[in-house]
């Protein structure tokens, strides 16, 4: 009898088998060379996306914000105690109460105001009323919109500047540079009539730094007394500017801030604007 070989035998078994059966049985190298693949794919895709591999968003081109300077002053002076005694002793000489009154502020390192007023009784000679008030806005400086407090300050000081030349029913309107006082300012000079009577208005607008000041110092003469004079209005608000730019400094002295540009080493002399 005629034996078969091994061999043959192997390859007759299979070729009896179902197809699905002999792909899996007789093809087993197929499937390690599958596998192999698979683990290949998983292996290089976990690397593409480890932090030191190449995977998207490295590199990206996101320009990031730059360090900009620290804004020249983190403080602000006590607005009540900004102006010196004697200038508000000179333009406000029957003051009540005379240290002034503060104004309400949720942020006193951002924003600060005090004002002033007085009527000083004549008798038959009249009365002379005046009128005077400052406010203080810092700007911090912001990483994340890469501007300096100064640059934001004098944004700022553009806008307190168009809304002084905006006063609703000004007449006589000018404007012009006021020298002397923090790094920039400007005097805006105007009428106003109001109660009856006719008002002579100055609002100094400045900046000193990072910080914009608006000064406005007013006056009107009451039961037939003269008037103040524009001149004498615009002075007296300049002098008072100029002492609330050196208390910006002088309140910053000790945090080590260098001192403003055109800031007034010492309190200004205003100008005695009582009536005569």
């Amino acid at each position: 009898m005629h034996r078969t070989s091994p061999r043959l035998t192997r390859i007759l078994a299979c070729a009896a088998l179902p197809l699905a059966l002999v792909l899996a049985g007789c093809s087993s190298d197929s499937g390690d060379d599958d596998k192999k693949a698979k683990d290949d794919k998983e292996k290089g895709a976990s690397s593409s996306a480890s932090p030191g591999g190449d995977s998207a968003g490295s590199g990206s081109g996101v320009e990031q914000p730059q360090n900009v300077e620290a804004a020249r002053f983190a403080k602000l002076p006590t607005a009540c105690g900004s102006i010196s005694k004697r200038t508000v002793g000179n333009l406000l000489p029957a003051a009540k109460p005379k240290e002034g009154t503060a104004g309400k502020s949720s942020d006193l390192l951002a924003r600060a105001n005090c004002s002033w007023n007085s009527l000083d009784d004549n008798g038959v000679k009249g009365s002379q009323y005046r009128w005077m008030d400052v406010s203080y806005l810092r700007f911090d400086s912001e990483q994340a919109l890469n501007l300096s407090g100064e640059q934001r300050a004098k944004d700022g000081f553009g806008k307190e500047l168009a809304k002084a030349q905006g006063t609703k029913g000004a007449t006589d309107l000018k404007t012009s540079a006021a020298s002397g006082v923090g790094d920039e300012a400007q005097a805006v000079v105007y009428k106003l009539r109001k109660t009856d009577a006719d008002f002579s208005y100055a609002t100094i607008v400045a900046r000193t730094g990072n910080v914009v000041i608006t000064l406005t110092y007013n006056g009107t003469g009451y039961a037939g007394a003269q008037n103040p004079k524009a001149e004498d209005i615009t002075k007296g608000a300049i002098g008072a500017a100029k002492d609330a730019v050196a208390s910006v400094a002088a309140i910053n002295k000790d945090a080590g801030a260098p001192p403003s540009k055109g800031a007034s080493p010492k309190p200004s002399t205003a100008p005695d604007t009582k009536a005569s």
